[in-house]
């Protein structure tokens, strides 16, 4: 390819050397005055662009958390069927994550996001038109599976945009990154409110349909003003060498406990609300109407806890956020036991808000932890830019593998409801299984990243 250089390097200050195509080859986001010379303002483009995509592809991953609402008993559904149309978006969603996180480093950042925003085209619009009453079950679990490519965006975007920023700046960026994407979940419960409110209940095909030109929007925006980094294109046995890696277990361990809390709970708070206090609801628009709230925190929030791990340290706010989430479900089991609607919504939304916070400070964790392990490479005679590129790479395919296994957490707490309410024909077995969870989450971040020991990593 023919190089393109916007300023000279060498002794005249920062470049930024561009290839054609919008592929970017120099890119230094530690060096303060490349980041002050253009760096920044490149990066702040592809971070509004990433987020838009991202929240499409959100929105339609947990579309079904919403068409469940409308199939009523003309389509012969039990709650357990429901929970089950639920779950299978979720887990295709997870199983994505990994090929589309290779993705980046194969394609380019800007080439994938314009291909991954056009495939959500495919579950929105044979939503729109197929779902209505007579249709067999198994087409709806395959329409539900379809739509399970949005799970993988979020994967893709995180790694993409955790190439572009600076290590003092990546927690802010992942957790506005992500929180701009995760408010997909609440907004598309806004949209089915919208829905129901308007056309009722017997129109489930347009929550989907009214997402197809936002897609449009989200792919030619991410065409026209998104960048490929050439230095992305890390070596392909990246996913192999973090795998060796034990933090790569502990993190996907603790990113179940936060993003899988929130992504399932996003997909199975209707249906709970519904079954479990059903005799609170006259219709479906009823629980809808107190659906979206809890995603609506849990996504706003979670800039704050990747600013908060910032400041404080990712693992002390992990820790203390698990302790919370574990009071926050003990709530919600004594709500349940209580058959108190209002303390039940009280908890869950406080379980959102808290898997919000963490989904912050775990992902800032992530390069944190490659950082604080190459410092300890160059302080015993590494060298610094190989220890840098080292950090990265691994970093940005934790970033993969943790996501994945993260958003199956959301595949296991639906199946943990449908569980429960099959046995117990309420969701507390569901909600004993989530406090002990959370129990183990916070003393694993407890002994291995805050206890003092001679292998503790400094600054995570």
């Amino acid at each position: 390819m023919t190089v393109t250089t916007d300023v000279k390097h060498r002794g005249r200050g920062p470049a930024l050397t561009r290839l054609k195509g919008r592929w970017i080859e120099d890119w230094r986001p530690e060096d303060e005055e490349f980041w002050a010379n253009g760096g920044a303002k490149v990066a702040r483009r592809n971070l509004i662009c990433s987020i838009f995509s991202e929240h499409i592809g959100f929105s339609v991953w947990t579309l079904w958390s919403v068409l469940v609402l409308f199939l009523g008993p003309a389509y012969g559904i039990d709650p357990a069927g429901k929970f089950m149309l639920t779950a299978v978006p979720a887990l295709v969603g997870s199983v994505l994550r990994v090929p589309y996180t290779f993705a980046v480093a194969r394609f380019g950042g800007r080439n994938w996001t314009i291909v991954s925003a056009s495939l959500l085209l495919i579950p929105s619009v044979l939503a729109a038109f197929m779902i209505k009453p007579g249709v067999s079950y198994s087409t709806l679990v395959i329409l539900a599976a379809i739509a399970g490519v949005g799970g993988g965006n979020f994967a893709s975007s995180m790694a993409n945009i955790n190439a572009f920023y600076p290590q003092r700046l990546k927690g802010w960026a992942l957790g506005i990154n992500a929180g701009g994407g995760n408010l997909g979940v609440a907004v598309v419960q806004l949209v089915g409110l919208l829905v129901l409110a308007t056309a009722g209940k017997g129109h489930p095909g347009y929550v989907a349909g009214l997402y197809i030109p936002f897609i449009v929007v989200a792919a030619l925006a991410s065409a026209l003003y998104m960048d490929n980094l050439s230095q992305a294109r890390n070596d392909k046995h990246a996913m192999r060498d973090v795998a060796k890696d034990p933090h790569t277990w502990i993190m996907s361990v603790l990113y179940i406990g936060t993003f899988g809390s929130f992504i399932g709970f996003g997909f199975a708070f209707g249906q709970v609300l519904q079954v479990q206090f059903k005799s609170d609801f006259a219709t479906p628009i009823d629980a809808a109407y107190l659906t979206f709230l809890g995603p609506l925190l849990g996504s706003f929030i979670r800039p704050v806890g990747g600013w908060l791990a910032d400041r404080v340290g990712g693992a002390k706010v992990t820790f203390w956020n698990f302790v919370a989430m574990a009071v926050a479900a003990g709530l919600v089991l004594t709500a349940s036991a209580q058959k108190s609607l209002g303390l039940f919504l009280t908890g869950f939304i406080l379980l959102f808000v808290f898997s919000g916070l963490g989904n912050g400070s775990t992902y800032k964790m992530i390069p944190a932890i490659f950082r604080a392990k190459a410092q300890l490479g160059v302080a015993n005679g590494g060298d610094p830019d190989q220890a840098e590129h080292e950090a990265r790479r691994l970093a940005g395919a934790l970033i993969g593998i943790a996501g994945a296994i993260g958003a199956f957490g959301g595949v296991l707490v639906n199946m943990a409801f449908r569980q429960s309410f099959l046995t117990y024909k309420t969701g507390d077995g569901a909600y004993i299984a989530f406090i002990a969870f959370y129990a183990l989450c916070f003393a694993l971040t407890w002994v291995v990243y805050l206890r003092t020991h001679s292998r503790k990593l400094v600054g995570v």
